[in-house]
């Protein structure tokens, strides 16, 4: 099998559009959450969420399809270009047919379908949009940058809830692997701060209603969490076999090492153990790596009380006694909120990162740190360590669980 490598990174999210500014704002603990701006959240039990501030769809695409295209798919455009331009990678006639695709959505375009729903109610079938259909499909932002950047190797999107933008990193990595493709855009995009999405989960009593202290709400491992915070963006590596890399004198930020992944066999929203555990250990396995072999674990901590509770659960089996004496676990979630399926894809971002500049993400909110939760979970302020080897956990509805392991070239 192939070697594959990071060469190139993208992201817009809650703490930042680009790359640098959403790491700066990550180390610096930097909360993006706040109260809801993309509609009047007044009537709704949760009333915060992670927006992205800022953002100019026109940057990244043509005027007339940003206008037709859902908000998720102008996310994912967004990070894909940004990795794309970061890699340095030419796109020519010879190489595009090596060169893919692989951006997923948990939800997709929901604000799209619930719009064109209320029109054809209330104004008639004929008036729903002609662009409804290829403005709103989950694989419309793999199909839009393939389109622009003259991409025609491997096309795809995956939908695997929270755990998506993992997925995709995984998938396409094990495509370069085997030979299919040179390089692939992959990772997640996500924007359903909408009233159907928060009104949706926050009946589930899933999110946090910690409406006077937004910067707070998102708490993982914290003694006082209630609910994870919605959030949205869109994080994407560009992946790239690695003699190919090293043949046009890339920048290369790290090898992804090990891919793992698992089914719960559980229960549809409520996570298990067993999965996460067994989950890791495949990653592990691939990687030819020990527990120990891990410096830092970028956790799925989504702030919930048993969510956060199962995957330290899961942790402390496959990690031991090390998994609280030497192993640095983090939630970047806490500051960006959560986003779906965008998720893995810009808390890849910031494992990348870590390698890069030696430099743990704190989690933010930690003022009594849960004793079922007793790991080293970098509370408040970022931390400079040796970090040879990162862990990246996902998991999603349905019982879908992914990890990766990204290391620092030549250990």
């Amino acid at each position: 099998m192939r070697r594959v490598v990071v060469t190139g990174l993208g992201l817009v999210c809650p703490i930042g559009n680009t790359v640098e500014e959403g790491w700066k704002n990550a180390l610096a603990g930097v909360s993006g959450i706040g109260r809801i701006t993309h509609f009047d959240p007044e009537q709704f039990g949760c009333q915060i969420a992670g927006e992205v501030k800022g953002f100019d769809a026109s940057k990244y695409l043509p005027p007339k399809d940003a206008r037709r295209f859902d908000r998720f798919i102008q996310l994912g455009v967004a990070a894909g270009t940004q990795a794309l331009e970061d890699s340095g990678l030419a796109v020519t006639e010879e190489n595009a047919p090596r060169i893919g695709v692989a951006i997923g959505s948990g939800i997709g375009g929901l604000l799209t379908i619930c719009q064109n729903a209320v029109t054809e109610s209330v104004k008639g079938p004929r008036r729903v949009s002609p662009f409804l259909i290829p403005g709103c499909i989950v694989n419309m932002a793999s199909g839009e940058l393939s389109i622009l950047k003259g991409l025609k190797g491997p096309n795809i999107a995956y939908a695997t809830a929270c755990s998506t933008g993992l997925h995709a990193i995984g998938e396409a990595s094990q495509m370069i692997a085997r030979g299919d493709a040179d390089a692939m855009l992959a990772g997640g995009a996500e924007a359903a701060v909408c009233p159907v999405g928060i009104g949706g989960f926050d009946n589930m009593h899933a999110l946090s209603r910690r409406n006077d202290a937004p910067e707070k709400a998102s708490r993982p491992f914290d003694s006082g969490r209630d609910g994870f915070v919605m959030g949205e963006g869109s994080g994407v590596l560009m992946l790239e076999e690695y003699e190919h890399a090293v043949a046009r004198g890339a920048r290369i930020y790290c090898e992804v090492k090990g891919y793992g992944l698992s089914g719960d066999a559980y229960n549809i929203t409520a996570p298990s153990v067993d999965g996460p555990v067994r989950c890791m250990q495949m990653a592990l396995r691939h990687a030819g790596l020990e527990p120990a072999d891990i410096q830092y674990l970028n956790a799925h901590g989504t702030s919930t009380p048993i969510g956060d509770r199962n995957e330290t659960k899961a942790v402390l089996e496959v990690f031991g006694e090390y998994a609280s004496n030497g192993l640095v676990v983090s939630s970047t979630k806490s500051m960006t909120g959560h986003l779906l399926g965008g998720a893995g894809g810009i808390e890849s971002v910031f494992s990348v990162l870590a390698i890069r500049d030696q430099m743990i993400p704190p989690t933010i909110n930690v003022e009594s740190q849960d004793p079922e939760c007793p790991i080293d979970c970098c509370p408040n302020t970022a931390r400079k360590a040796e970090i040879r080897n990162v862990m990246k956990n996902s998991f999603g509805f349905g019982g879908t669980n992914s990890t990766i392991i990204y290391s620092r070239i030549g250990d």
